[in-house]
């Protein structure tokens, strides 16, 4: 990502972020908050670099030393914050590479920028001890938050932040973008569009993960057969699916996506408001023998599947129950 031009969408928050640059009226403390794929790391490279840059300019020149560092990773007062704990951000991580480091100047840079990605994972004990530095930091730093859910944060901490909150992009905007830079087919850039809602870093994952792909074509099978498997059948499809244990809740939202359409089919025999419109004939049988409430009860299964999951609730245990209310109400 070289450039605010070349991120799609979020006028509004690269408007700000160059006014404040332009103006010198940079604060010390961001929060970027938005879905997972929404564009919160690219907006952080190019805020980050546009402020290194030698040419001081509201936007990276591209050609200045910090610049080359900054695209490579390798820009020394551009720190990503890392940790080892995957459901974590602890409060070692913190005073280790943040607070003990941010009172050291800046190697080479006017500012020193801390980036924490997944803050929503800060510890309590870990956000208590940043707030020290949000709350006091030397003039040269800068701490930006990218979060999924800036709700998980201390009041303290949100008050004393700049927060902003990316919206979706257009769909037509991310289609665009996708059949011109990775060259895919319309129906593919339509689905991925679709699910993505609004992501564009998810619509590009989609369009280039091969297990994603695969991924969608185990749930069609299960889709399209789950009234004619057996019982024995069905829980050998779950014992599969714990191969995408780590991305089951795109596994789940492929597959309510489906009954979406296949409601949507049957409430307007309408093919052009179908996702999966390639799959209209098998859509158009089961929205023939399905009833309404048989349908809302499977995507309602599926909402509760994925709470349960996040509860920690046994995984084969939560997917057996969501597919035999599937099969159930086919």
């Amino acid at each position: 990502m070289n450039d605010f031009s070349e991120i799609l969408g979020h006028d509004k928050i690269k408007e700000h972020l160059q006014n404040a640059i332009k103006l010198n009226k940079v604060s010390h403390a961001y929060i970027f908050n938005g879905e997972s794929g929404a564009g919160k790391k690219s907006l952080a490279k190019v805020f980050s670099k546009t402020l290194q840059c030698e040419a001081k300019g509201d936007n990276p020149c591209n050609e200045c030393h910090s610049c080359k560092q900054a695209e490579s990773g390798n820009q020394p007062d551009i720190i990503w914050v890392s940790h080892e704990k995957p459901t974590s951000i602890g409060v070692e991580d913190i005073r280790e590479q943040v607070i003990g480091d941010i009172q050291i100047k800046p190697y080479s840079s006017k500012y020193k920028i801390y980036i924490i990605d997944e803050a929503e994972k800060l510890t309590l004990q870990a956000q208590n001890a940043l707030l020290k530095t949000i709350e006091e930091p030397p003039a040269y730093g800068i701490i930006i938050l990218l979060t999924t859910n800036a709700d998980t944060f201390l009041q303290t901490i949100l008050s004393r932040c700049v927060q902003l909150d990316l919206k979706p992009v257009r769909d037509e905007v991310i289609q665009n973008y996708l059949i011109k830079n990775y060259q895919v087919p319309d129906y593919q850039a339509r689905f991925a569009v679709a699910f993505a809602q609004g992501r564009i870093g998810r619509a590009v994952s989609i369009v280039n993960s091969k297990d994603f792909m695969e991924m969608k074509e185990h749930a069609l099978h299960v889709l399209k057969y789950s009234n004619e498997m057996t019982v024995s059948e069905l829980i050998d499809a779950v014992k599969y699916v714990n191969n995408y244990k780590n991305n089951i809740n795109d596994y789940i939202d492929l597959m309510a996506m489906w009954f979406r359409d296949v409601l949507i089919f049957k409430s307007t025999n309408d093919a052009n408001l179908l996702i999966f419109k390639d799959e209209l004939t098998r859509i158009k049988k089961q929205a023939e023998k399905s009833s309404y409430e048989g349908l809302e009860d499977i995507i309602d299964s599926m909402d509760k599947a994925k709470l349960r999951l996040k509860a920690n609730v046994n995984f084969d245990l939560t997917l057996e129950l969501m597919f035999l209310t599937m099969k159930d109400n086919l």
